[in-house]
């Protein structure tokens, strides 16, 4: 990673609220790869660097993957290593965030978090994985389904936001 982004990230870290467009938004995906990241964290280094990778296809902005893939890294190490959170804590965290703001179930893409499992060697843990991903599936379809019209107004919203 490029020094100059690593000075702004600790800069940008204590005021991202601030500074990140659509800070909620990318703080939302960094929760759901985190989740699936925390239970297998012997492959963690791989996992931040293909994080990376598919912030790169989702955003065409490398700052912008560079700070996905570091806010996916704090929140894992928020899990493993200072254990300031638990896993139930994140889940309870994600359910809130989609609770106020519905629209953000469409930023939970199966397929890019699939391609976290190849890097799980221990059958348990991807047993695990795999729950993980049968139950943000689910979150998902039936948040998109309950609150379809509160995300279509929401959208109409923010894109006559952005056209301004």
């Amino acid at each position: 990673m490029r020094l100059s982004f690593r000075i702004k990230h600790h800069f940008f870290n204590a005021f991202r609220e601030f500074f990140v467009h659509h800070h909620g938004s990318l703080e939302f995906r960094a929760k759901v790869f985190a989740l699936i990241i925390a239970v297998n964290n012997s492959s963690a280094d791989e996992s931040y660097i293909l994080v990376q990778d598919i912030g790169l296809r989702i955003y065409n902005n490398n700052e912008r993957a560079d700070l996905l893939m570091l806010t996916t890294k704090e929140k894992v190490i928020q899990l493993t290593e200072e254990r300031t959170t638990d896993i139930d804590t994140l889940v309870n965290s994600i359910l809130h965030d989609l609770k106020i703001v519905p629209r953000y179930a469409k930023k939970i893409n199966l397929e890019e978090l699939r391609e976290l499992l190849p890097l799980t060697a221990d059958e348990n843990i991807l047993c695990y994985q795999e729950n993980i991903l049968e139950f943000l599936e689910k979150l998902k379809n039936e948040t998109l389904q309950s609150k379809e019209e509160q995300i279509n107004k929401d959208e109409l919203i923010l894109n006559s936001e952005i056209k301004e």
